[in-house]
């Protein structure tokens, strides 16, 4: 027969193999637990919008030829004026082709027909004088006259004025407008002797009487381009 004490210590043993066990079950259920626990949620990724990059494509502009630029400063009746540019394109000839400036007596230099009056004819005009002396060393020259800068028309008026110095030129203009434009005369000006040089002219100035024109008893005078106007 088991004594009594050996049936408390069986009770003892089995009371603490019974509490290992539920340990056991404890920390097999709380393992699962932890392992489900969600991790930390991810922070959002944010995607910057793609810059769009325009680009402007400014459409080529073709080359203008100097012809074409003179063709839109000058006008069909445009008179040729001291300092202007000009380009001189003789047809299959490079040699006689020219870039040149009109000199201040109002005259240009080619080979072969040497010195021609430029200045107070149309670019037309020019090209038909041309034309005409180069047939005597050519046959059937071909000639184009290109006006590549025009200088803008200016008379001068100078001595006895209140405002001496150049004048831009409008069309038409007389001695008397050009007189005005330099603000008048001084207190001793002889108006009745005031004298008009051109050039490429005779060489004699043209004389004018001031007082006389703003009576009605002078014609007034049409200025030229290059003009000078000397008031004693």
């Amino acid at each position: 027969m088991l004594t009594h004490s050996c049936i408390r210590r069986c009770t003892q043993v089995t009371f603490s193999v019974t509490a290992f066990v539920m340990a056991l079950a404890v920390v097999a259920s709380a393992q699962p637990a932890r392992d489900a626990v969600p991790a930390p949620p991810s922070r959002p990724t944010t995607t910057a919008p793609a810059q769009t990059t325009t680009t402007t494509t400014t459409p080529a502009v073709p080359g203008r030829s100097a012809r074409a630029v003179s063709e839109a400063a000058v006008t069909s009746d445009y008179v040729l004026s001291v300092g202007d540019k000009l380009r001189i394109e003789v047809y299959k000839d490079t040699q006689l082709s020219q870039s040149l400036q009109i000199r201040p007596d109002g005259r240009i230099t080619l080979p072969l027909v040497g010195d021609l009056a430029a200045a107070g004819l149309t670019p037309l005009a020019l090209d038909e004088t041309i034309t005409t002396a180069l047939k005597e060393y050519m046959t059937n020259p071909v000639v184009t006259v290109i006006v590549v800068e025009a200088t803008p028309p200016t008379v001068y008026v100078m001595g006895e004025v209140n405002a001496p110095g150049p004048v831009p030129m409008r069309p038409g203009m007389t001695a008397l407008e050009a007189l005005a434009l330099a603000g008048g005369f001084k207190d001793f000006a002889k108006t009745s002797d005031i004298r008009i040089i051109r050039r490429g002219g005779s060489g004699e100035p043209m004389r004018f009487n001031y007082k006389d024109a703003i009576n009605g008893g002078e014609r007034a005078v049409a200025l030229k381009p290059g003009d000078t106007i000397v008031v004693p």
